[in-house]
């Protein structure tokens, strides 16, 4: 094995019933594996279904998921990749309304903001409500509240965990 490995998980919190083997086919072309999902309904939205898949393999495997996954507008989806020696870890999350964000995760799990999402909030903001709104975009609010209620609805659904073999 050379280079670092890491974990993490899709969750794909609502997607139509059309996509879910498309998603399926491009989780397996990122992973270099079969992948084949357990699928259930997602009670937030009626009409889609949702599924978590664990997965193993090199550092930024996240990166190349969210990729793969980038042009389906229709979904509702997270990413996570654990961090790794010599390796920030990160957060992908979509929704139809709000697009994508990205955010780094430190060794302890914490989302960190970078230096200039920082200084852009601070210069820009005309008061202190325009700078907690911007610090809260900048750290991914708006998408973990939209995300929240599809989360609980996935209580109790099993995670596989996927392990890539080089």
């Amino acid at each position: 094995m050379t280079g670092s490995y890491t974990r993490g998980v899709v969750f794909v919190h609502s997607a139509p019933p059309a996509l879910c083997p498309h998603l399926e086919w491009n989780l397996a072309n990122v992973l270099g594996l079969e992948v084949r999902l357990e699928w259930v309904k997602q009670p937030a939205e009626a009409g889609t279904f949702r599924t978590e898949y664990a997965w193993v393999g090199p550092v930024g495997t996240g990166a190349k998921l969210a990729s793969a996954l980038r042009g389906w507008d229709q979904l509702r989806y997270e990413i996570t990749e654990e961090p790794v020696r010599g390796s920030d870890g990160a957060r992908w999350c979509h929704t139809p309304s709000l697009g994508i964000f990205h955010a780094p995760m430190d060794v302890s799990g914490n989302m960190t903001i970078p230096e200039d999402r920082i200084r852009f909030a601070m210069e820009s903001a005309s008061s202190l409500a325009e700078l907690q709104e911007s610090l809260e975009l900048a750290m991914g609010q708006p998408w973990d509240d939209e995300l929240e209620v599809f989360r609980y609805a996935g209580d109790g659904v099993a995670v596989r965990w996927l392990h890539q073999v080089s």
